[in-house]
């Protein structure tokens, strides 16, 4: 049985960690309000930039020809992957890695850019190729790191070493409800109108190939700036759930060994009685 001494030291220690978590958890639920409010803000102007370019291209004649449309029979493939920088997040980055490796098809054939320090460190230990990595963004991207990333890829992708690239990020749901999604980026693909042969009627100037070689670009900027912000908002939540679990598991924790103590107390004093009252028996 463990002594009144080891049981007050676990008790102390317990707290700590409680002190800890609880203050981790504050700091998370205030940073996933801006991290949420930035990535709801971002998303309809990300989906009508999606859906604007998507038409742009479907309008714009087969005869269009870009470098982001283009397809590569050779090359491997390019995984954009976005993960945490930090642990105690829960299984957010790990959902997000394992998502990137249900999409690889085999080690030789695959690299990755990694946005996060758990993402890179997943995948080196696993042997895989990083091309790129980028460090100390995953809680508060900026447009400017969105636009670092992607004319990165975009680089590698018309060098003609990659046939295509996918990103993995994790859209964000709810506060506690979040799941990685896969989507390609290049070559671009134009899904607009394809079901039904309808068309949205946009006024081009100075005609719908050039608008439309300036704005993928742009697209790509803004798909990836989106993931960020979505993935920023995932980590920080995925986080405060975890400290919040951990915090309640800390408290129970704590009871639990307030009980287990009083008991050893106790057995301890009826034990004194008891020797006390067998020695004045020895005594008569």
């Amino acid at each position: 049985m463990a002594s009144l001494q080891d049981i007050r030291q676990r008790i102390k220690s317990v707290k700590s960690t409680k002190q800890i978590t609880s203050a981790m958890n504050m700091v998370a639920t205030s940073r996933l309000r801006h991290a949420k409010e930035a990535a709801s803000a971002n998303r309809p102007y990300a989906e009508k930039v999606m859906e604007v370019v998507k038409e742009i291209a479907a309008n714009a004649g087969a005869d269009f020809s870009h470098p982001l449309l283009e397809t590569h029979k050779e090359g491997k493939k390019l995984i954009l992957l976005v993960t945490a920088d930090k642990g105690l997040a829960g299984a957010y980055s790990g959902n997000a890695c394992k998502a990137a490796e249900a999409i690889v098809e085999s080690k030789d054939d695959t690299e990755l850019v990694v946005v996060g320090r758990k993402g890179v460190a997943h995948f080196k230990n696993r042997g895989y190729k990083i091309a790129e990595s980028y460090i100390g963004i995953s809680e508060r991207p900026s447009f400017e790191n969105a636009r670092n990333i992607a004319d990165d890829i975009v680089e590698r992708f018309k060098s003609g070493q990659y046939r295509e690239v996918q990103m993995v990020y994790t859209k964000f749901i709810s506060a506690i409800n979040c799941e990685p999604q896969s989507v390609q980026l290049l070559p671009f693909q134009s899904e607009a109108g394809e079901n039904t042969g309808v068309h949205a009627e946009y006024i081009y100037e100075p005609d719908a190939a050039t608008v439309l070689g300036f704005l993928l670009p742009q697209y790509l900027y803004t798909t990836v700036y989106a993931a960020l912000l979505q993935s920023a908002a995932s980590e920080l939540s995925s986080r405060m759930n975890a400290m919040s679990n951990a915090t309640d598991n800390a408290e129970e924790l704590m009871s639990k060994l307030d009980l287990y103590y009083n008991k050893v107390r106790q057995a301890g004093i009826t034990n004194e009685i008891t020797e006390i009252v067998g020695g004045a028996e020895a005594l008569k």
